[in-house]
């Protein structure tokens, strides 16, 4: 990950916050949100071609990527959410942009109806937001994370890199597969990698289903056409329950959609934000 650098920090209810901004100082506003079990690792390629037009700001939850990590941390959607409109005040951005993936949609949805943070416009990538959701090796893991802890290193690596490996649909290269696992590496990462999932709960995405109908922001949904975590029907059940959100089916990625095709998602996301009022 020597190629991804977040340089800067900021305390919060949940532990220490690294960030980072690429692109001109002055320009509208855009915020990346990741999701589980990744980092702002996988908006490198996004990051970098929004940055030529956009001051983007880039972020990893706490317990995720080279955030602080800790026993005892409360890394949940709730305190995500809580942590992501209290990043927005301090950043002092008004109303940007937002853009989310996977968990990190979930984050981006609770901090704007039940937080108040105000987007200019919000872009949900293979979001986490209808139920059902969690696969089955999701679940089994969630009910018995304290038996995975104790998995022998090499054997975690493995079974991380098989899990995350799984979410991409053309297949992973080696080097990026190995960024995204390396913050689930030592004792460590290990311990946040099962954390996180067993503080996994449908009922902080079932707090907000029912006012999705509220939302009066322009929002695109965009989805990989071969994801196999979560199937693109839920793209069009979500698109339908947004007044009038836009969908894009992107051909051949599957739930990674910001690694499998960041070159389309890139333009597509470039043909949103600059329709945004």
């Amino acid at each position: 990950m020597t190629d991804w650098q977040l340089n800067e920090s900021v305390a919060s209810a949940s532990g220490t916050v690294r960030w980072g901004r690429l692109g001109p100082e002055g320009a509208e506003p855009v915020v990346l949100l990741h999701g589980t079990p990744f980092s702002s690792f996988v908006w490198r390629e996004v990051a970098q071609a929004l940055a030529q037009q956009y001051q983007v700001y880039v972020w990893d939850m706490p317990g995720y990527g080279v955030s602080e990590k800790r026993q005892g941390q409360d890394v949940s959607l709730a305190a995500q959410g809580q942590v992501f409109a209290q990043l927005l005040e301090h950043w002092e951005l008004g109303e940007p942009a937002v853009i989310a993936h996977d968990f990190g949609g979930a984050v981006a949805l609770r901090a704007h109806l039940l937080h108040k943070a105000a987007y200019r416009g919000l872009a949900l990538i293979d979001p986490v937001a209808l139920a059902p959701w969690g696969s089955p090796f999701f679940r089994l893991v969630g009910r018995h994370s304290e038996v995975f802890e104790q998995l022998p290193p090499a054997l975690h690596h493995a079974l991380v890199r098989e899990y995350v490996s799984s979410a991409s649909g053309p297949g992973l290269r080696t080097d990026v597969a190995e960024g995204l696992v390396a913050p689930w590496l030592g004792a460590e990462g290990q311990a946040a990698f099962y954390r996180q999932i067993a503080q996994a709960d449908q009922r902080y995405t079932d707090e907000v289903q029912p006012l999705y109908p509220r939302i009066s922001i322009p929002v695109t949904v965009c989805w990989g056409a071969e994801d196999t975590w979560i199937p693109v029907a839920k793209a069009h059940e979500l698109a339908a329950a947004i007044p009038g959100a836009r969908l894009t089916v992107i051909p051949d990625a599957g739930h990674l959609v910001p690694v499998d095709a960041p070159a389309i998602l890139a333009t597509t996301l470039s043909v949103f934000l600059r329709d945004l009022p």
